[in-house]
């Protein structure tokens, strides 16, 4: 009986391990079967798109933060749809689903320096403004496409993304009325995600021993620790980072804001000496973090 008892758990112990390389298996092979999709899809953006590959990663990017097709992925201020969701609509296909998510109406006209009567009257009706834009470039190959605005999330959305993303977008959240709306925003990113479901960030990074009144964001640059801390806070789990998005030419003084690089090059429209070196420097130095819902 002890031999027979021995020879049965050798045998279980036998069948999981095959089942679990047989798991691991499958797992690879869905990985690369995306990356090569994800892949195809780059390959086929715009000139205009493909020239910002060398300073945003999104190859590496969007596989750190675990993008798969099928997926439904949040894409926080996606432009109509911007860079981001050219790549995003086709590479999850039609099984997946894309959502742009925008700055609530309360914190646009905040942005004195842009927002007009105008742009705040058209900002209105930003939600279906993206559905019809998205829908038009996703044809029937591409995501479904969905929009809600921070701060009014629709019930209908509850438990149903698998990943956020927030990329370049923080720094507005962190600097306007003292963090409110980021934890407007991090309560209803906590509400629309599915149990385990990951927020990813990429984000201008201020480097530590800068002071904190600059780095709050009002120059596009927010400290490392500052992100992690309003997530954790948020009741959010810090999975990890990547130096995927780094740039250390990127080391701006205290004087000086994102906005002078690559692509904006703000500062040196007139300047073509100055406008070489902020080249020469590239996009900004860029945080990858990844924080899970529980």
């Amino acid at each position: 009986m002890k031999h027979l008892t021995i020879f049965a758990g050798a045998c279980a112990l036998a069948v999981s391990a095959c089942a679990q390389t047989t798991s691991d298996t499958s797992m690879d092979t869905r990985k690369g079967a995306a990356s090569d999709m994800l892949y195809a899809v780059l390959q086929a953006q715009d000139e205009d798109v493909k020239a910002r590959y060398p300073y945003r990663h999104p190859q590496e990017t969007l596989a750190f933060f675990g993008v798969e097709p099928g997926m439904t992925v949040v894409d926080t201020i996606p432009g109509e749809p911007g860079w981001y969701g050219k790549i995003l609509i086709p590479y999850l296909g039609p099984e997946g689903k894309l959502i742009g998510a925008d700055y609530s109406l309360e914190m646009w006209p905040l942005f004195t320096n842009f927002a007009t009567d105008e742009f705040l009257e058209n900002r209105k009706t930003w939600t279906d403004q993206f559905v019809v834009a998205g829908e038009a470039l996703a044809g029937d190959d591409g995501a479904q496409i969905d929009a809600f605005v921070y701060g009014s999330a629709p019930d209908r959305l509850a438990g149903t993304v698998d990943v956020v993303l927030m990329l370049r977008a923080a720094h507005h959240f962190n600097r306007l009325e003292n963090g409110r709306f980021f934890d407007e925003a991090l309560g209803d990113i906590m509400t629309v995600l599915k149990p385990g479901g990951v927020v990813g960030v990429v984000q201008h990074r201020a480097q530590e021993d800068m002071p904190d009144d600059w780095a709050v964001g009002n120059a596009g640059y927010v400290k490392q620790s500052r992100i992690v801390s309003v997530f954790e806070n948020a009741g959010f789990e810090f999975v990890g980072s990547s130096e995927i998005n780094a740039n250390p030419a990127d080391r701006p003084t205290t004087e000086e804001f994102v906005w002078r690089l690559p692509p904006t090059l703000a500062t040196s429209s007139d300047n073509p000496e100055l406008k070489a070196e902020m080249e020469a420097i590239g996009e900004s130095d860029r945080m990858t973090l990844l924080f899970r819902k529980p």
